[in-house]
């Protein structure tokens, strides 16, 4: 038995006590419980367990005054009754270690693919500040993802944090997967917040596969699981990166999705007394989301970057909607998902135009730059002109940037469906025999030469 695996041990049966301070439930209301006898001890974020009918219901404390604790329970509160005892735990540690690499776990740490795991020796705080911003480095240098339109026209750099705005079927899933499978990171750690259970295992099993789950750490929360436990989950896939990046590795964290985090925020929110005044939200959903997002992002010293992708649930296609329009500030560019352009069946289905990369212009060369520049004005153009094309309205040879956009439109639709690991000179190649095949002379020849 190695020195480690003793450690290891060690540290997993360190949670254990002889003595727990107890309470008692004084009252039930609002979906909280009121424990008295624990004023002077408790505080908010501790756990406590108490027996409903036989079976064990966890809870977290959401709020304290001075007629005692209100605790949220991870299950319904059917079945308590006055008096009933309340045991308060010790905050539990959440301890990653390399083993966790390839295995499913809950935001406690636990195993959910039913094996066995042991924590790591080192505990970790959920809620860690960010890197001094003193401290930290600029975005680094640009990342092979796999994917033609992350390559050229969106490109993803070291300790980006991008968001990723989609309604429900329109290939959000799929995205993440290509992404989980082609970027160049060392580890990727991905997070399920609220995901329903049936999708947890056919997101890992076949849409990551064993090449996606080879160097990833899953951290999942159920849909029928806490509020509180849906957004921990967010919070330990974020410790868990932090864990790689200070190793010095490079970390893709994925969080699918904020808006389940920010649900299960205000559903706490409401719990312990704060009014849901902004669309629907309280005002510390804009705080809590800040401080999430910003935990990602280049490292400081010999540490590693967080590179990260946020996935948003809007409905409509509504990106003003609360969370979406609070995340768009604090992130380095936004991916929109269109369902018009899913239905006609373009994969990935992203907006360009709508979609912005930060990282831009400095990931790329002036001469790629000016390839973007004007692949995105025939782009532009084309969707101006479409209803009036569409509707034979138009006739050929009346604008010349029209006529260059309706040839172009076919191949660069082609070009973003691209999936392939050639790499970036190579898509960029691609992206200019798009545009020159139509007739676009541009003064690249010099890069495509090099790409060549």
């Amino acid at each position: 038995m190695t020195e480690k695996l003793l450690d290891q041990m060690t540290s997993a049966i360190s949670d254990l006590r002889p003595l727990h301070d107890v309470g008692r439930v004084t009252g039930v209301s609002e979906g909280r419980i009121q424990i008295g006898g624990v004023t002077e001890t408790a505080r908010v974020g501790d756990r406590a367990r108490l027996k409903i009918g036989g079976r064990q219901v966890m809870g977290e404390v959401v709020r304290l005054d001075v007629t005692g604790a209100y605790l949220l329970l991870d299950g319904a509160p059917d079945g308590v009754s006055i008096g009933d005892r309340v045991i308060f735990d010790p905050p539990p540690q959440f301890a990653p270690d390399d083993n966790w690499i390839g295995r499913v776990i809950d935001p406690e740490g636990r195993p959910l693919d039913g094996r066995p795991l042991l924590p790591g020796t080192q505990p970790r705080v959920l809620r860690s500040p960010p890197p001094p911003p003193h401290e930290r480095r600029a975005m680094g240098a640009r990342l092979e993802t796999g994917l033609a339109v992350f390559n050229t026209l969106l490109p993803l750099v070291q300790g980006q944090r991008i968001g990723l705005f989609a309604g429900s079927g329109v290939g959000k899933s799929t995205l993440l997967a290509d992404l989980a499978r082609g970027v160049q990171a060392d580890i990727i750690v991905i997070a399920l917040v609220g995901e329903r259970g049936r999708e947890v295992r056919h997101f890992v099993e076949d849409v990551l596969g064993p090449v996606g789950m080879a160097r990833a750490v899953v951290v999942a929360a159920t849909s029928e699981r806490a509020p509180q436990v849906r957004r921990r989950c967010a919070w330990a896939a974020t410790a868990v990166a932090e864990y790689f990046r200070d190793q010095g590795k490079q970390v893709l964290l994925m969080l699918d999705s904020v808006t389940r985090f920010c649900e299960a925020h205000r559903e706490i929110a409401v719990a312990s007394g704060e009014s849901a005044n902004l669309r629907g939200y309280p005002a510390s959903t804009g705080p809590a989301i800040a401080a999430l997002c910003e935990r990602a992002g280049p490292g400081s010293g010999m540490a590693g970057d967080i590179t990260a992708v946020f996935s948003v649930l809007v409905a409509g296609s509504d990106m003003e909607e609360p969370v979406a329009d609070m995340l768009r500030g604090v992130l380095d560019g936004h991916i929109v998902l269109d369902r018009d352009i899913a239905e006609r069946g373009r994969f990935p289905a992203i907006d360009v135009l709508r979609s912005v990369s930060r990282s831009l212009p400095d990931a790329a060369s002036p001469q790629e730059n000016a390839m973007i520049s004007q692949a995105r004005r025939h782009m532009g153009t084309y969707d101006r002109a479409a209803l009036m094309v569409q509707s034979g309205l138009y006739s050929a040879g009346s604008d010349k940037e029209i006529d260059a956009a309706i040839a172009c439109a076919p191949t660069l639709d082609e070009f973003l469906t691209i999936k392939d690991s050639r790499g970036t000179l190579a898509h960029f190649a691609k992206l200019r025999q798009a545009m020159v095949g139509a007739g676009n002379r541009m003064q690249t020849e010099d890069f495509g030469k090099k790409a060549g």
